[in-house]
């Protein structure tokens, strides 16, 4: 057993694993719910399994994980513009924003690192292939798992189908690539993209829904399709109670709570 194997076992200790994002801020800068980071973090459940975030904030709310049983931190190294959606950047070329030593050095217990392919552009498309398998390997050098994260271009504006062939490709890629874990949509057809890939897959929150409910009962369905855990943002802070509904979540994705028992449970309703 190594680093990358024990911090994994700490990730996956109590099962499935709940991952609160609040990276956003790298791209598009404060927004509702995340805009004094710190009390962003505040908001946080201790009981969740890790916390995102760009390696640059960990100094600016370090004490919230300098305590026994707190979450493992996450830190995104790359930095790519498929996410400046307010931009309306789709190219997604990436480029390495955070070293995996220099994560490692500001407290980074698992590294993420997205990759983008069919951007329109082949000769992109290998370079970003070429910046995942350097930072990949350089990660593992270090002893720091790695969650690859497949997102698609245009992923706002793509049919079902197309996300979903494109995550199924993705996520099978980023395997063969060293990833250890990996970040993506959920798709229609999403045991397809579980049976075709031999590393664990987190399914993201993606849009802000409607409600609490809305958002229990898609990471239900996630789990249900084969996610060993989910990675929630908007849906975990952007809520009138940030922590109550974290239990349920916790409720949700690690014990098989249904989604409306854990909504009733903790008083969400």
């Amino acid at each position: 057993m190594n680093a990358v194997d024990i911090k994994l076992g700490r990730l996956f200790a109590s099962g499935n694993a709940v991952v609160v994002a609040c990276d956003h801020g790298e791209f598009d800068g404060p927004i509702p719910g995340m805009v004094n980071l710190a009390e962003t973090v505040s908001r946080i459940s201790r009981d969740v399994d890790g916390v995102l975030m760009s390696p640059g904030m960990i100094r600016h709310v370090g004490s919230h994980f300098a305590v026994k049983g707190a979450p493992l931190l996450i830190g995104r190294l790359n930095w790519d513009t498929v996410y400046c959606f307010h931009w309306g950047y789709n190219d997604s070329p990436a480029v390495e924003a955070f070293s995996p030593e220099e994560a490692l050095a500001l407290g980074v217990d698992l590294a993420l690192i997205s990759l983008t392919l069919k951007t329109g552009s082949e000769e992109r498309d290998a370079r970003n292939v070429g910046i995942f398998r350097r930072m990949t390997a350089e990660c593992h050098r270090l002893g720091l798992p790695v969650i690859g994260e497949y997102f698609p271009a245009h992923s706002e504006t793509i049919s079902a189908e197309e996300m979903h062939q494109q995550v199924k490709i993705g996520c099978r890629i980023l395997a063969e690539l060293g990833a250890d874990l990996i970040k993506t949509f959920h798709t229609h057809a999403f045991r397809e993209v579980v049976d075709g890939c031999p590393v664990p897959i987190f399914a993201l929150g993606a849009a802000k829904l409607p409600t609490p409910l809305d958002a229990l009962r898609l990471a239900h369905r996630e789990v249900n399709d084969g996610a060993r855990g989910v990675v929630f943002g908007r849906n975990a802070l952007q809520v009138p109670d940030p922590p109550r509904f974290q239990a349920a979540l916790l409720d949700v994705v690690k014990r098989g709570v249904a989604p409306e028992e854990a909504l009733a449970k903790h008083g969400l309703g």
